[in-house]
């Protein structure tokens, strides 16, 4: 019995995306250099003591969560054993994402020179993309005409809409006059995909040279788009389906982020009359 290979079957059966398997399997793999019996004699106390061990080392709740969905994925749906669903998860402190101001980002763009880099921060800024959604996007996607383009199969399988800005519609016309329909919409210089790490190198590199003090970084594009979008008077409820988030809650976190700039509220003490 080879936990990371069961673990592999029955994610794929289920859907699952890649790095999601991956990080499962590792996490599972992890566990049983730490706990080296077999799986099926494994007890709660062994997962327990495992996971003290983590708390231990203060190991994030966000790194103790992905640990337990890991265990819970190898012996509820794969082994059929129920052993984790009791423990209690640990809770994740809730911080606000970081974002550059309008400012910073136009800034940031008009330090990158390279036009493939500079259209690709700009599409994935100016469409509230993931990274990965942006390296797998084929020229087909796109629909310059009616100002959008699909994300096909994004974060949870589903496929969702992205709009197109309106300044980007002639120069990426421009840029895929000559590629295939089925063709990657971005490919380094070897014919191949980009690699996130490729893209995070660009975004580290123009922050530095824009004498940014943030660290910049492909996600925050993404809070950016989405934190610009509320300032300019766009409700949570006309963000949410551009982020692909399945519950309006999950955007409100960007009402809170500009805030700063939304509210013009006096405190009630500046009213008082002595």
């Amino acid at each position: 019995m080879y936990p990371p290979e069961l673990i592999r079957k029955e994610a794929l059966r289920r859907g699952l995306r890649p790095r999601t398997i991956q990080t499962y399997q590792k996490c599972v793999e992890i566990f049983f250099r730490s706990c080296p019996k077999e799986p099926i004699q494994v007890c709660k106390k062994d997962i327990q003591e495992f996971m003290d061990k983590l708390l231990e080392k203060n190991a994030p709740g966000n790194t103790l969560n992905v640990y337990l969905n890991a265990l819970k994925f190898f012996y509820e749906e794969v082994l059929h054993k129920k052993l984790t669903i009791k423990i209690r998860y640990s809770k994740t402190a809730k911080k606000l994402p970081d974002f550059l101001t309008k400012e910073e980002m136009l800034r940031l763009i008009n330090t990158i020179e390279n036009p493939k880099h500079s259209l690709l921060v700009r599409l994935m800024y100016s469409s509230g993309l993931r990274v990965s959604e942006l390296l797998q996007l084929k020229v087909k996607d796109l629909n310059l005409e009616g100002n959008y383009g699909w994300v096909r199969n994004g974060k949870g399988g589903k496929d969702r809409p992205f709009i197109i800005a309106h300044s980007l519609k002639e120069e990426l016309a421009e840029y895929i006059k000559c590629k295939r329909p089925e063709e990657l919409l971005f490919i380094g210089w070897n014919s191949s995909m980009y690699d996130s790490s490729s893209v995070r190198a660009i975004l580290t590199a123009a922050a530095q040279k824009a004498k940014l003090t943030k660290k910049v970084h492909p996600h925050l594009l993404r809070h950016s788009f989405a934190t610009h979008l509320i300032q300019n008077g766009y409700s949570p409820l006309e963000v949410q389906p551009l982020l692909g988030h399945n519950n309006v809650n999950t955007t409100m976190v960007y009402v809170h982020l500009a805030a700063v700039n939304l509210l013009n509220v006096r405190s009630p003490l500046d009213s008082l009359r002595g």
